[in-house]
């Protein structure tokens, strides 16, 4: 086959033994996309070409099917193969999409996903589970959002207003300071240190059950939280935290100390890299050994209701009360948005109130 020479702005032109031409792209996929039939003439060939150009700079292109049509459970699992998650969340999306969106849409053509086909859907996942829900639909408008962006469609047809959104189904009531004391009393030796630090130092379970001993800096008086570990389909998985703002320092309230000094001598793990919250075998704490004594602990202070990551609410109330800025919360806490740190400056501004009201009842009861 002979080449037509000379530089062109955009595609590629070859002159065939037949004298017909072929022209061919790269398309926005970085895929190369050939015309399907060749052309007669060369200004033939140029304005199939400029077709195409049009298309794509007016963002009206999608990439040419071939051979059988693109289904949604290919491009699923393309997408989910390509995409930077943690652990946890890539084997949460596999169940989601495995449970909730692929009985659906596995075998659909992706290009003949309509708005009237996913609101069908949605409408057909019921609101016994609205979380759920709403998290399929996200990563379902997720994925046809990429494959928008590699115009493998032109249009997302999710469009339910608000279908992505979830309401906050346990409201957290954190626990006082006396709750937060009977607690840590009921709670056995080993495992004090370990509430006190999720409440006082607001950390996740992930992050406290990955501490080490050098992770400690008993000088400065600060845990270094550069770790954290999930459970993934029955396997331990050792990572970063939760977001790159979960990297982070975070100063242990001085009345904490001397427990970290006991703690450190009667129940961590030898070593740098011991662990400072293992398990009774060693290694890993798992959740369901921690739950058997919290538990308890949560009744004998007449707090049911109460979660094991409430505590980490409770510090961060805490710590807002005492007039930290947003920027600090945020830091003590590891958010990378505002948003959650501003959920506790709002209650630590109720409790202002309450204050306030109890100020007021003083004064009325002197008069």
């Amino acid at each position: 086959m002979a080449a037509v020479k000379g530089q062109r702005a955009f595609g590629y032109l070859r002159k065939l033994p037949s004298k017909r031409y072929q022209a061919s792209y790269v398309g926005p996929d970085g895929m190369r996309h050939k015309a399907s039939t060749t052309f007669e003439t060369k200004a033939d060939a140029d304005a199939w070409l400029s077709d195409r150009r049009r298309e794509i700079r007016g963002e009206e292109w999608a990439a040419p099917i071939k051979g059988a049509p693109l289904t949604f459970g290919a491009y699923a699992e393309r997408w989910l193969m390509h995409r930077q998650l943690k652990p946890r969340t890539r084997y949460h999306y596999g169940k989601m999409l495995d449970s909730r969106i692929l009985p659906t849409f596995k075998d659909v053509p992706i290009r003949a996903i309509s708005a009237d086909l996913v609101d069908d859907w949605y409408a057909a996942q019921g609101d016994e589970r609205p979380t759920a829900r709403s998290h399929a639909y996200g990563l379902l408008r997720a994925i046809l959002a990429g494959a928008v962006q590699a115009r493998v469609i032109k249009f997302n047809p999710c469009h339910i207003r608000g279908a992505g959104n979830t309401k906050r189904v346990h409201k957290s009531e954190p626990a006082t300071l006396a709750e937060l004391e009977t607690i840590v009393a009921a709670m056995p030796d080993r495992y004090q240190l370990m509430t006190l630090l999720a409440a006082w130092c607001a950390m996740r379970f992930g992050e406290l059950t990955e501490l080490r001993r050098g992770d400690v800096d008993l000088k400065r008086g600060i845990v270094k939280i550069r770790r954290a570990v999930v459970r993934v389909d029955g396997e331990m998985i050792v990572g970063t935290p939760k977001s790159d703002a979960g990297t982070r320092d975070v100063a242990i309230p001085p009345h904490l100390m001397p427990l970290v000094e006991a703690h450190l001598a009667e129940h961590a793990e030898p070593g740098k890299d011991g662990l400072l919250f293992p398990a009774a075998s060693g290694g890993h704490m798992v959740p369901s050994t921690l739950y058997k004594v919290w538990y308890r602990a949560r009744t004998a202070a007449g707090r049911d209701d109460l979660r094991w990551h409430d505590l980490r609410h409770t510090g961060a109330v805490l710590a807002a009360q005492t007039g930290a800025t947003l920027a600090e919360l945020m830091g003590r806490l590891g958010h990378s948005t505002p948003g959650a740190a501003l959920r506790y400056q709002h209650a630590a501004l109720d409790r202002d109130r309450e204050i306030a009201k109890a100020l007021s009842a003083m004064a009325d009861g002197n008069r």
